[in-house]
């Protein structure tokens, strides 16, 4: 049984298999933990988003809220099939989703090529279906565009850091690449956790390799 669990737990569920969900979202926080700016929006004008998928998503938004120019961040779910999942849902690899962070960001303060550097360097994108000892497709590495210029510079960015991986010897890149799906926020516990729980647990390790793209403020 448990490695029929596991099996499953490593892809992806079929329409017939996956959990059916709800109509109505489930409860959230209303305002950011550390900033207080409002979860939900609205988001000022001229900000940008993009969801990442790093593993377990407690370091991932710690990672992204203390960037400069970062306006809000949140977790949640994506990618998936199961609509308004819990948390718990989403563990039994039967929704199909993803933890990922939601990053709300000002381009004229931060440049998405930053924001992909830490993606690229925060967690090992070669793992498929996992992140260290975290299994499943809840974990896999993801980037979430929301605009067609996020989408063409993660694509760049996936091959030029797949380049740096390969002359130092570590796997292919496994990460998914995309327009962002629906985005369904996760419970209010869940949200800024590691500011919460300060002790909490981490699973964010990078591969050593560092990631050849530009950084630095937008022009």
């Amino acid at each position: 049984m448990f490695l029929q669990m596991s099996e499953k737990k490593l892809r992806m569920p079929s329409p017939e298999e996956a959990l059916p969900g709800r109509d109505e979202p489930i409860r959230t926080a209303a305002h950011h933990f550390v900033s207080g700016r409002p979860l939900k929006g609205p988001y000022p004008e001229g900000t940008e988003q993009v969801l990442f998928g790093m593993g377990c998503f407690w370091g991932a938004e710690r990672l992204f809220w203390q960037v400069e120019g970062v306006w809000v961040t949140a977790v949640g779910y994506a990618g998936g099939l199961t609509p308004n999942p819990t948390y718990r849902e989403t563990t039994t690899g039967l929704t199909g989703h993803a933890e990922v962070v939601l990053v709300v960001y000002d381009p004229q303060a931060v440049s998405f090529s930053t924001l992909l550097k830490l993606f690229w360097e925060g967690h090992d994108p070669t793992q498929g279906m996992r992140q260290g000892n975290d299994v499943g497709t809840t974990y896999r590495s993801a980037i979430y565009a929301t605009t067609d210029a996020q989408l063409a510079e993660a694509r760049a960015s996936r091959d030029a850091y797949a380049e740096a991986l390969r002359a130092a010897g570590a796997d292919p890149v496994t990460t998914e690449i995309g327009p962002a799906p629906d985005f369904y926020f996760a419970e209010a516990e869940h949200q800024q956790y590691l500011a919460k729980n300060p002790g909490g647990y981490c699973g964010l390790k990078g591969t050593g390799v560092t990631c050849p793209v530009a950084g630095g403020a937008a022009a």
